[in-house]
Formats: structure tokens, sequence, C-alpha cells
């Protein structure tokens, strides 16, 4: 996968801890919250698997795309993962 806006969720383990994050090179930023190259919340609670995604054309759109989501109650974040991930896999390998 190229370099392109992406706005995306990861989850600790099936309705764990969420994180919803947005970039411009979605392989490159998962892999960093696998190997806990950053410090933050992603790490502190090993928040690293990557349940949900959606790409953009641009950065403007994933970016606001991004602060909706944020304001989501849980259960709505965890209805849009389970309707494209129902069995909540690690789709990591599906994006390499």
């Amino acid at each position: 996968m190229s370099k392109q806006p992406a706005v995306y969720i990861l989850a600790s383990k099936r309705n764990g801890t969420l994180y919803v994050g947005v970039t411009s090179d979605l392989v490159k930023r998962v892999w960093e919250h696998k190997n806990s190259t950053v410090e933050g919340f992603t790490r502190r609670y090993r928040v690293n698997q990557l349940v949900w995604y959606e790409l953009h054309e641009n950065m403007e759109s994933a970016i606001i795309r991004e602060k909706r989501l944020k304001n989501w109650k849980r259960d709505w974040k965890l209805e849009l993962i389970e309707s494209k991930n129902p069995d909540w896999l690690d789709l990591y390998d599906t994006i390499l």
C-alpha cells in the first residue's frame, strides 16, 4: 500500500482499549505502534492491533473524519469496527 491519507482504529484486544488516529502512511504508522517506537497512549496501554481503517483522497478529509470519530460514543466505534471486521482480526497483514 503506498502512502495515502487514512483514518484508523487500533485496539488492545476485542472490545478492549481503542485508539483513533490519522496518518499519511498507514503501513509505517501501524508498524510504529506495533513496535512501540513512540512514547504515548498506545505504547502505555499496548494498543497495537489494526481493527479498522478508511482511506481518504486528501489529508484534510482524513483529519475531519478522525476528529468526528474521536467524538463518537464508544458503542458507535464498536459498531463501526464490527460492521467491517466482526472477528476483530488484526488487519495489518492485509495492508502490507
